[in-house]
This record gives C-alpha cells, structure tokens and sequence, in this order.
C-alpha cells in the first residue's frame, strides 16, 4: 500500500506533506516540535492534523504488518492464489483482510471441521450440486458409519450442511454484501426489560433508527442501558433480501432445494449475522467514542487555556459539611502563606466565626479573589461569602471553580510529595485556589480523565481515550510554554522530548544548582541528551536569563538569524519588551508589525538561511517576546453577589460561562449552582448548527436567557436565541 498516498487523501492534505511528517516522526521527532519548528517541511500542518496523521500512520502500518502475515500463513498452507494476493495486498482496512483470511484461520473444532472429520466433505458437494431430494438421500446412505458414529442419513445430511454453513460464512464477497446491506438498511433497536422500571434510560424502552443515521452519543446510551441491565439492544436486518441474495449465489443453477436452503438459512442465522451484528456494533461503538473523545478532547483544551488570573492572592475555600471548610491562601506565585478549617456549615453553623476568621485573612494578605469549589456544600458556602463580602470595604470578587479531580489530586502521591505537612483538604484547598491563578499549571497534575468534561468517559476504550487526552494536554502545554525555573516536574514532563525521569531531573538539578540562567544549562540535566534538547528547547522559557532569547517562542537553532534580523531591524535585545502593536489596531491577517518593515521576505529569509515561515514565526515573537496565548480567551466571570434557582424566571438575560460541551448542546454556569442546558437547537438563530462546538466553547462567556425553570427535577431550559 502507499500509506503517504492513502494519508494524504483522506486527510485532504499533499502527499509530499504526508511523506516530509513520516520523516520527521521517523527521525523521533515529536508532534509538538514538528508542529511548531518544522513548518517549512510539511506545509504548516496544525497540531491536531499531525496527531490524525499520526494515528493514521500507526493504524496503516499495522495493517500492512498483518497482511504480511496473513500472506505468509495463506502460503505455508499452500492455498495462496494470484487473484487472493492481490485482494489481500490490496485491502484499505482491518476487516476486508480479516474476511479474506476467515477460510484459511486456523479454527477451533467446529460443527463443520467435525463433520468433515467423519468424512462427510463429498455428501456437501453433492448437495451444492443440487441433486434432489431423492436423490441426495439416497447417497447419503453411503455416508451412514457406525465407526464414525454417523448412524443414519439425517445425520449425515446435517453434517453436510454444518459443512456448507461454515464454507458460505467463511465467503468473503458474502460478508461484505451482507454487512453493507445491513448498515444501509437495518436498524438498531432497543426495549425494555423492565418497562415498568424508571430509570434515564426511558426513552430508549421502545427505540429503533436507521443504523446509519444514529448519533454517537445515543449509540453510547444505549452500551450504557444494555451494561446496566435496563436495555435489550439488538440489530435488526433486512433478512429477507439477504437470504435471497445468499441462496441466489449459492444456488448456481437456480433450482434451490430445501436442504440446500436450510444450509444458507443456518449459516446466516447461526454463524453471520451474529458476527456481523458484533461487528457493526462495534464499528458503530468505535466510532461514537471517536467522536466523543474529539468533544473531551476540545473541551479539555478550552479548560486548559483559560486564561490565568496572575497577580493576585487568592484563598482557595474547599466547601464542605460536617469536617468543616478547608481554606487555603495561596500568593501570586502560587506559594501557599497560610491554612485554617471553618465551620460556617450545618451541623456547626459557626457562621460569625467563619466571617471574622475569612476577613482577618483578606486584610493579612491583601487578599481579592476567593475560589471556591463547586462540591457539596458550594451552595451554601457561597451564600456566607457573598453576605460577607457586603460587610468589608475592600473590593473583593469570588468565583465557583470546577473542582473536578481536586480531590483525586490531594490524595495522590504527587500531592503528598508537594504538600508533605498538609492533610487532603488542605491540598484540595491549594489546589481549588491554584487552578484559578494558573489553571494549565495546576490542572496538568490530574489525570485528563477525572478533570470532568465530556460524556460516557468512563464507557469508552480507556486506551484511546487516555492517548487522546494526553496528546491534548501536550499540546496546550507546548502552546504555552514553560518557566524552566518554576515549572513543576507533571508540567515539565509534558514537553516535547521529556520524559518523566527527566522532569524530575531538571527539577533536582533547579534544587542543586540553582535557578537555570541560560538553556544550554539542559545539557547538563541527567540523561537529558542533545536529541531531547533540540525537542524540548524551544518550550522552555527563562526570564531574566543569560540570553533575552531564552525567554521567548525562538529556537536556539534560529538564534543567529534572530540576531541578524534584530540587525537588520535596526533594533537590539534591550527594544524586545518595548515593541507593541499599534494603540487600538488588532492584528487579523496574521502578519507581525515588525513583518511591514521588511520588503521582500523570501530574500531576507534566503539570507538569513530560514524558511519565510519560520521567519514570520520570528517577527511575531520579536514583535511580542513569551507572548501567552491564553491571554486571547474570555476571562471568568467573577461574582459578589448569589444568585438563587428560586430567584429565575422565564425571559431572564444572564451572562455565564460554558462548563461542558456535547452532542446535544452546552451546559452554561449562570451563578446558580445548577447549570443550564442551551439544547443545540437553541445555540444559533443566524444558522444551522451541526455541532455545538462549531459555535461554543468551554470558557466562552455567552448571554443566555432563561426558558423554563423546573426546581423539582432541578432542570433549567436556556437560550442563546436572543
């Protein structure tokens, strides 16, 4: 197969571009850097186009890898043709060269390898001869052994037809009529097995769609409700047209008898359609999971880079009952300065202590925002801080953050080696309180699986999941970038090019050697080698360092034409952090302020011996040094004031904040601890909407409006029809 030809077609993408990215991931070059340093080579593939390309790779790879040794076990058994080589060469994926290799697997004992056993092989030609009735008993009459324990010719005859069963299933132009015929024409249809049972899957009791319309999300109810015990789940298929389709092929001469059709029925009915219907639902399973890992994945990355609230001390306030609230004072460097418990909540309701105990803190350490979690006792929580927050002068906001995987976190061993002295609410705290001021930083220390976006995670292949996720959060962090002399050893191990162990190294050396001055100081981290270097480099900052450089997006590799640009500019290291945009002007066709003084790009990139990309690439971080991209996205909407379920009512316009997108809509924060749900249908009145991510994201801040309230099921209707 030409897998760079076979990629660059379903991706839509040149060829060239396709085989310059297998280079590249061949040499052990990582999505990150190809991504970000190697444009001119591949054409300025984004991030999520080089992992699909990747993935593809991997998957044509093996399947070439399986054809070859599918030909090699066809051909120690002697029965490899031209016309099946070629068939097999030639197959795009994993179940044609399944099918094509099905007569020829090595089986377990079937009813049909037993039958041949007794040598009943000749009675199945002579039935697919399509003797008569007659005529077909009255042979079978030579087959009848005592020795073989065939005793009469009915026993015979089934053998025979388990035999022709087994050779009309293992047909390989069969199966794909059949599973194709299926998909465009069968349903997928689900009851009850209790129909007086309540539960949320009710509305699949009586389910049935076109298998190929069904959405992915509802195939994964349906997985769900049938492993809960709620559901039966099964395929439906055009049977009718396919029996006639089998016993048309099988019948060569078009007079069917009736033991020949009881052998297409049984092959069909026993050993086909069984597996055709594990296998649509499975294809149908796979690609539902794809989908929603796609949906986790955006609003994984949408979570990851929001923006940062830098500058401020922030107390973290961890809600909770009976064991009190935990809180958490936290500098604006992330620095913890001060922790305490109280107990505003029932059974204690130390509400004026908690008052006195949160204002004290606020005036020690000039505190301005409060974080508080969104568990239990988030509601009542909020209601003490906002009554509180009326009775000082100073101005002071708070925020509900999603505090999803705090908890996994405080109990990890991560979360003990940071916080030795500190019990798990006290971390969770920290923890609530860290992810406001730099919620990439502090987020990367949970597994991407427990962060609480998306749906039916925990349904899906964890495999695939847990490698998407990842690849995510590698991207984020390589957008971003890295302080090589703050970064924590779970964010630095998401780095191109460095592995856990030489995380932990680089941090160890930071604790021996002191604060890094200069990048080329990484060669001397253990086991941190020139390879891994040139990966990683580029996405390791050092502010105030040796080389004003090192602070910014540039690769070593490019510091000498960096140099001689700034040159040619007329400019020097001491004009990088004073060069700004025009006053007012947003750029929007993507070149650089510092790009207009330059006349013919191609010369100067000639020159400098770079690619014109890699130049513009220059300009913008010259233009802007350790630019955050973070900095582009909505900030949080924080509060001073609660907001009651009670308190909503229909037409009400709010402001809030998207939590989670899926396929059926987006559920928005409007200050009331019970998000919203804007159905998809309600997301756009300009257009017509495929998918909410094609107009939400997680972090937007939209203006929504109420369209009914249901405190008793605690369901809110909204809109952003407006």
């Amino acid at each position: 197969m030409d897998i760079a030809g076979q990629i660059a077609e379903e991706l839509s993408i040149g060829k060239w571009q396709t085989e310059a990215v297998i280079k590249l991931i061949d040499e052990g070059n990582t999505i990150p850097f190809i991504a970000r340093y190697r444009k001119e080579a591949h054409g300025s593939l984004n991030d999520e186009q080089l992992r699909n390309l990747n993935v593809r790779l991997i998957y044509l790879r093996n399947l070439e890898e399986k054809k070859e040794q599918v030909l090699t076990s066809i051909q120690e058994q002697g029965k490899l043709t031209e016309e099946l080589k070629r068939q097999i060469i030639e197959a795009k994926t994993q179940v044609v060269v399944d099918d094509l290799y099905r007569p020829y697997r090595p089986k377990r004992r079937t009813r049909a390898t037993i039958a041949k056993e007794k040598g009943l092989k000749g009675l199945a030609d002579i039935i697919i001869a399509q003797k008569t009735t007659e005529d077909i008993e009255r042979l079978a009459m030579a087959y009848v052994s005592e020795e073989k324990e065939i005793h009469d010719i009915y026993e015979a005859i089934a053998g025979a037809k388990d035999i022709i069963a087994e050779a009309v299933s293992d047909n390989a132009e069969f199966r794909t009529y059949i599973r194709k015929v299926t998909v465009d024409e069968g349903k997928i249809v689900s009851v009850a097995k209790d129909s007086e049972a309540q539960s949320v899957y009710e509305m699949y009791y009586d389910f049935s769609e076109q298998i190929d319309k069904i959405a992915g999300h509802r195939v994964l109810a349906l997985n769900r409700g049938e492993k809960e015990k709620f559901l039966t789940v099964k395929i439906e298929a055009p049977e009718e047209r396919i029996l006639a389709f089998l016993e048309k092929k099988v019948a060569a001469s078009g007079n069917l008898t009736d033991v020949l059709e009881e052998a297409v029925e049984d092959s069909y009915k026993r050993l086909i359609a069984p597996a055709i219907e594990r296998e649509i639902r499975n294809e149908l399973t796979e690609k539902a999971e794809d989908g929603a890992i796609k949906v986790f994945g955006k609003n994984l990355e949408q979570l990851l880079m929001q923006p940062p609230i830098t500058g401020k001390n922030v107390l973290g306030w961890d809600p909770a009952f009976r064991t009190g609230c935990k809180l958490a004072v936290v500098d604006s460097t992330g620095k913890v300065l001060d922790t305490t418990v109280v107990y505003p909540t029932a059974p204690q309701n130390k509400v004026e202590e908690t008052k006195k105990t949160v204002k004290a803190l606020i005036d020690k350490y000039d505190i301005s925002i409060i974080s508080v979690g969104n568990g239990t006792a988030s509601r009542e929580s909020e209601q003490i801080i906002a009554g509180m927050l009326k009775e000082i002068k100073k101005p002071v906001q708070y925020i509900i953050v999603n505090e999803a995987g705090a908890s996994v976190y405080s109990a990890s061993k991560l979360a003990t080696e940071e916080f030795p002295e500190f019990d798990v609410g006290q971390r969770s705290a920290a923890s609530i309180a860290r992810r406001l001021q730099d919620p990439l930083a502090e987020l990367v220390k949970i597994d991407p699986k427990s962060i609480g976006v998306g749906q039916y995670q925990h349904d899906m292949n964890q495999k695939k999941l847990s490698e998407a996720l990842t690849g995510v959060v590698e991207d984020c962090v390589n957008k971003t970038g890295v302080d090589l002399n703050t970064a924590s050893a779970p964010l630095l191990e998401y780095i191109s090019g460095i592995s856990k162990t030489v995380a932990k190294n680089i941090v160890t050396y930071r604790e021996e050697n002191g604060r890094f001055t200069d990048r080329k100081q990484l060669l001397k981290v253990a086991k941190l080698g020139p390879k891994a270097y040139e990966q990683c480099a580029g996405f390791m900052r050092i502010q105030d360092g040796d080389n004003p450089l090192d602070a910014t997006s540039v690769h070593p590799e490019s510091y000498n034409a960096a140099k001689e640009l700034l040159k040619k500019l007329g400019m020097g290291f001491e004009d990088l952090n004073i060069v700004q945009p025009e006053a007012g002007k947003k750029n929007t066709n993507g070149s650089s302020v510092l790009s207009k003084k330059i006349q013919d790009k191609r010369a100067v990139a000639a020159e400098l011996g770079i690619g014109e990309v890699t130049l513009e690439d220059i300009l913008k971080e010259l233009e802007k040094p350790a630019r955050d991209p973070r900095d582009e996205m909505p900030l949080p909407i924080l509060r001073t004031d609660v907001l009651e379920m009670k308190d909503l009512k229909e037409g009400m316009i709010l402001k809030g904040t998207v939590r989670n997108v899926i396929d059926f809509g987006a559920f928005v924060d409007i200050g009331v601890h019970q998000d919203g749900l804007v159905h998809i249908s309600q997301l756009s009145s300009s257009k017509f909407v495929k998918h909410p991510l094609d107009v939400v994201s997680v972090g937007d801040i939209v203006d929504v409006k109420v369209l009914s309230v249901d405190t008793k099921k605690q369901r809110i209707q909204l809109t952003m029809k407006l």
